[in-house]
Parts: C-alpha cells; sequence; structure tokens
C-alpha cells in the first residue's frame, strides 16, 4: 500500500508539472517575441554604428586656392578639423593662373579658389566662349559663388627709403626711372591688376621692363618677399597679404583703376567628393570662416 501511495503521489506531481508548463504556453510564446525582438533591436543597434562610421570614412580634400589665401586658410582649416574630423584638407597654393593649368592638365582637385574671376572663368562652360575660349569644362554647375573680396596695395619695405606715397606719384617716378618695383607676372592675378593700374596711367609695361624698372614674382607670395626683404623699392600685392607679412601699405587702388578684385569659388566635376567639397565652401562661407578671412582685411564679396 505503501509502494502504491507513493507510485500515485509521483505521478500526481508529474501531472501538477506538465499542467502548470501546458497552461503557461501563451505566456511561453509571448516570452519568445520579446526575446526575437529585443533580439532584433539588439542587432540593429549594432549596425547603427557600422553605418554611422561609413558615413564618416576618412576623406582627403584637395583644395586648389590662390596663394593669397594660405595663412587664412590654414587657420580656418584648424577650425573645420572640429566641425568635420573625418576630413582632411590638402591644400595646394599658388598663382591662380598655374593652378587652372594643374586642374587643366588633368591634377586631382575636388574646390578651387581663385584670386580673379578670369582663372574661373576659363575652366567654367557656363561663362561663354568669350571668356572660355578653350570650351573647358570643369566646374560643378550650380557650386560657384564669389566668395571674397580683398584690395590692390601698394607697398614699400621698413623705412621706405625712397618716400614712395601713392600710386600717382608712383607712375611719376616710374617713368624717371628712379625707383624699382615688384609685380606679379601677367598669369597671376595681382599682375594683372597691376597691368590694369599701368593702363589707368597710360603706362607701358614692356617699355618700364625694357628700362629696367620692373622685377616680376610667379605669384603674390614672392612680391612680398622681395619687398619684405628690400631687394625692391616697392611693389603691388594684396592688401591682405601686407597685413600677413607685416609690410606698409601706402596706397590702395580704386576700382576705377583696376577693377574690383573678387575671389570666386566653385566644386570641380571631377571631384570624387562633391559632398564634402561643398560642405567645405558652405562652411567658407558661413560666419566662423568669414570672421578669420576679415581679421586679415578680406570682406564678403557683394
Amino acid at each position: 500500500m505503501k509502494r502504491i501511495f507513493r507510485l500515485g503521489s509521483l505521478t500526481l506531481t508529474l501531472a501538477l508539472m506538465l499542467g502548470g508548463c501546458g497552461g503557461g504556453g501563451a505566456s511561453s510564446q509571448a516570452a519568445s517575441q520579446a526575446a526575437a525582438s529585443e533580439a532584433a533591436a539588439s542587432q540593429a543597434a549594432s549596425e547603427a554604428p557600422s553605418q554611422a562610421a561609413d558615413e564618416a570614412a576618412p576623406v582627403e580634400l584637395a583644395v586648389f586656392a590662390a596663394a593669397s589665401l594660405t595663412e587664412t586658410l590654414q587657420q580656418i582649416a584648424e577650425d573645420y578639423a572640429a566641425v568635420a574630423p573625418n576630413v582632411t584638407l590638402v591644400f595646394n597654393f599658388d598663382s591662380s593662373g598655374t593652378l587652372k593649368t594643374q586642374i587643366q592638365e588633368g591634377a586631382a582637385c575636388d574646390l578651387f579658389l581663385s584670386a580673379a574671376q578670369k582663372q574661373m572663368d576659363e575652366l567654367d562652360s557656363a561663362a561663354g566662349a568669350e571668356k572660355n575660349p578653350e570650351g573647358l569644362d570643369f566646374v560643378e554647375q550650380g557650386t560657384r559663388v564669389d566668395l571674397l573680396e580683398n584690395k590692390v596695395a601698394l607697398v614699400v619695405p621698413e623705412g621706405n627709403p625712397k618716400g614712395i606715397e601713392s600710386f600717382d606719384q608712383l607712375a611719376g617716378l616710374l617713368q624717371e626711372g628712379g625707383i624699382l618695383m615688384a609685380m606679379g607676372n601677367s598669369d597671376v592675378p595681382v599682375g594683372q591688376y597691376t597691368q590694369k593700374i599701368f593702363a589707368h596711367y597710360g603706362l607701358e609695361e614692356a617699355a618700364l621692363a625694357q628700362a629696367g624698372v620692373l622685377t616680376y614674382g610667379s605669384n603674390v607670395k614672392e612680391v612680398t618677399t622681395q619687398v619684405a626683404e628690400g631687394s625692391v623699392d616697392c611693389g603691388v600685392v594684396y592688401s591682405t597679404d601686407a597685413y600677413s607679412a607685416g609690410l606698409t601699405v601706402v596706397d590702395t587702388a580704386t576700382p576705377e583703376m583696376c577693377g574690383q578684385v573678387v575671389y570666386p569659388a566653385a566644386v570641380l566635376n571631377i571631384s570624387q567628393h562633391k559632398a564634402e567639397a561643398q560642405a567645405f565652401l558652405d562652411y567658407l562661407q558661413g560666419e566662423a570662416a568669414m570672421a578669420v578671412f576679415q581679421q586679415v582685411g578680406f570682406s564678403p564679396a557683394a
């Protein structure tokens, strides 16, 4: 009888256990579904950082910029690193004419900042045949902007040995042959602005060069260096370069003398990183970057 009782008790216990499992079927199914949902959510969460990392993949951006932008863009680049830490800005600073030629000959470039409209026009199919006689097509349409305005300045070395005070006086001194002046080459924007100043005063560059009163620089920084070293009596550079080099400005050219000095910028259609190039161009037009430009004498283009 004891054996029968024990067997019956065991049977009852098993029945109760099985009954309990059977009665919780619905809750077990809900628990399984919840676990599956949690696993899916965990997988999605683990994939999200990977997708974000893909979006912020390292990018090397080639920026071709006029030599007169050297100091400001290098400073802006330090600030931009905090805005787009995945973007490395690689600058190529030179005369706008040299940069234009490099782009034309196949150099990899994402963003071009010129010191004059002429070099940008020569790469822009929308500029028309008169301004773009070669029919070059490098500018990504819809991205070109007039970014900055500068001034053309007459600068002298420390102490101003020849006592040069104005462009008006300079014109007479050049004709007399009593000074040596540095200017940019004819393919350099600052040189082209200087040529316009000569035309304003009725001076012939060829005659002045033959008289030995002119020296040349392949970009504005070379002209600035000649003046800073005192190897010439004066030079024609941008006001911003004079500021950066600590040179004395004795006069600035008016728009009537050489036109407005406008710096256009554009993303190039050969860029492999157009979105990042546009983002940096947008940043250059913003308050933070413009404050840096204005510190050295640039102003926003009207």
